[in-house]
Order: structure tokens, then sequence, then C-alpha cells
């Protein structure tokens, strides 16, 4: 499964091992988080005083949930990376395991100019697992900040030319929530319609079908739910970790988390349109049988190789935020 991500703040900030690939969610510790404007007096990741109040400097406003307005002179230098909570949010703090949802505006802080955003058309939030030592810049700044904050994080950088220049990232921490724990589906089995592509599961709860003889591709997609779990609702605009594997009408693989040995994270504002349409009111815990039309899957993808397929996929919801 592909979706669209962004990888900003690690094309640009160059050395900083912050790596960005780019959800908004209402998670459980996400709560009506309002900010307050208060810049901190100590940096969280550079102790250079200077740095420091440069960053300080950096004037960071606007309603949280939404892309926030950023001021500060130009060039903006910082002789390592450094990082201050600009505006704190009243959520509630997050911990290490959490997985956090922040939104992200990049800045070139040398010239002024905005370069790109999660609030842009076409792009999501990024999601994360606090502690990952990919983020080991961002780790301790965010260990105990209440959700609802804004961090400035400034770092040397290039540019596309190699110029050195300043990266300078607001983020806004969007929400943060205990992962769940599930490693496959778990919860009710539910008989399925007669005539569907029969499921069979192998003991590590990796999926295999058998289509019916004469099978023929849907006009409509198809939401079967295999696996009913206890867990809470998806909703359209949240982001959710799965195993999946998708099949052909034909019955061939072409994707498996499974195969990889991990499961994946996606954005549900960033995936094909059925698996927005057919993931969103299941359950935490749940396993979807999904079959789906090419207009809601690559259908207009121009030049995809799946572009005129219909596909099938098994999915586990493992979580959501």
């Amino acid at each position: 499964m592909k979706n669209r991500t962004m990888r900003g703040l690690a094309a640009l900030a160059v050395g900083s091992a912050l790596v960005l690939s780019g959800c908004s969610s209402d998670g459980d510790a996400d709560g009506d988080a309002t900010a307050t404007e208060s810049a901190s007096t100590d940096s969280l990741v550079n102790a250079n005083e200077d740095d420091v109040k440069t960053l300080e400097a950096v004037e960071v406003s606007g309603d949280v949930g939404s892309e926030p307005e950023v001021a500060f002179d130009a060039p903006l230098e910082v002789s390592g990376p450094t990082a201050v909570v600009s505006v704190e949010g009243d959520g509630e703090p997050l911990e290490e395991g959490m997985r956090v949802t922040m939104d992200y505006v990049l800045y070139d802080g040398t010239g002024g100019e905005r370069v790109q955003g999660t609030w842009d058309e076409g792009q999501t939030a990024e999601t994360f697992t606090l502690g990952d030592p990919a983020y080991e810049l961002l780790n301790d700044t965010f260990i105990g900040t209440p959700v609802g904050s804004r961090v400035s994080f400034a770092n040397q950088s290039q540019d596309a030319d190699g110029n050195a220049t300043t990266a300078l990232s607001v983020i806004e921490l969007s929400s943060g929530t205990e992962p769940s724990g599930l490693e496959r589906a778990e919860g009710e089995a539910v008989t399925p319609e007669d005539g569907l592509p029969t499921v069979t599961l192998g003991d590590d709860g990796s999926p295999s079908i058998e289509i019916p003889d004469g099978y023929e591709a849907p006009d409509e997609m198809v939401v079967q739910t295999l696996i009913k779990g206890d867990g809470p609702e998806v909703s359209a605009d949240q982001s959710i970790t799965a195993h999946y594997t998708g099949w052909t009408l034909d019955g061939e693989t072409f994707d498996s988390s499974w195969e990889r040995g991990e499961p994946a994270d996606f954005a549900l504002t960033g995936v094909i349109e059925g698996w927005t349409e057919g993931l969103s009111g299941q359950t935490v815990g749940s396993q979807v049988l999904l079959v789906i039309p090419p207009a809601q899957a690559y259908g207009a993808v121009d030049g995809n190789e799946l572009q005129d397929e219909t596909l099938i996929f098994v999915v586990d919801i493992l979580d959501a935020y």
C-alpha cells in the first residue's frame, strides 16, 4: 500500500538524525488542547545560550490545530541543533513509548522563505513512537511536553544547491496515545457473506486467500469484517497501524507487510479511497476483507501497474491514533 508522505525535515535538517516521513488525530491524550504563548528559557537540545535566544525570538501564534503564524528575522543562524518550547499546550504530558502525532511547517531560516508543511494539500502529519532513536534530537524535548505544544527546532542544513543554510521548523504536538500492543487482529470471528474470497490464517496470523471459481469483479467495493475487535472506532482523519496483504483478482500477491516482517503506519487521509472508506468506522483489533474496484484503488493513477486492477486486501487494524 503506497501512501503520500513527506520528508521535508529529513531533507533540510541535514545531519540532525531527525527523520520525518509524514496525520493528525484525536488521541486519548489529546483533549481540547489550546495553547498559551510562553517560550521556554532553556533549550531542550542545545545549551548554547545564543542559540536559545535566537529561537526564543521566533514568534509563533495562531490557533492550535491550524498552521501557526511564524515570524522571525532572517537570516536565522544557530551553531547546532536547538529546540525550545515556543508555545506550551494544555493537553496531557507525553510519555516515552506513546504514539505521537505531530504537524510541522518548515522554513529556510537563512532566506526566510516557507518551504513546506504538513498542512499543505495532499500531505499528512508525522507519527512515530516517542523514544524511537531516529528522533533522538527531539525525544528529550517531547517527553513531558503537553499535547498541543508548539516546539521550534533549528539546525544547520544545506539548500538544493549545497549552500549552507538553517532549517527552521515549528512542530505542533497534535496527539499522544498509548499503543495497543496488538500484533494481529483479535476479537470475535464474523461469518462472511457467501461467495467472497476465502481467507485462511497462518499460525502467526498472516492471511492467504482462495478466490472462488468464476468470481467476478464487483461494481461496488466490498467491505467484510472477518474479526470484530473491541478497540476504539477508527475515523477517516486518523492514522492506523496495520498488518495487511494485497492481491490482484487472479490471486497474485503485490504487497504484504507480513512478508516484510512488521506492520505499517498509514494516514487514512493519504491512502487509496478504498482504504479510507473501507476502514473508517471499523474498530481497533478488527480484520477486514476489502475488494476494491479500480476507481477506488489506483484507477486514477496514470502509469501505475495496478491502475486497471480490482484489488483484494486483508487488513488487521492494530492501532489508531
